[in-house]
């Protein structure tokens, strides 16, 4: 897995537009207790977050504490 997402979806996107009439699909492999899998972790984690605050018609500095913040920012 990439870094960051957004650019592994535009890399995925991308190989289906150049030249291809046929579906084009994509397989993440990962290994158990890898880096890779810490990676995905670290995403999946910070995605909710983020969802928690954006989504929330709350005031996001009552719905984040200051460890998540320190979280995210890390």
């Amino acid at each position: 897995p990439w870094w960051n997402p957004a650019a592994e979806l535009q890399a995925a996107d991308r190989t289906h537009r150049i030249g291809q009439t046929r579906s084009v699909s994509t397989i993440k492999l990962l290994v158990k207790d890898s880096i890779e899998e810490k990676i995905l972790e670290l995403q999946s984690k910070k995605q909710e977050i983020f969802n928690q605050v954006i989504d929330s018609s709350q005031l996001y500095s009552e719905k984040l504490s200051m460890e998540e913040l320190r979280y995210l920012l890390n």
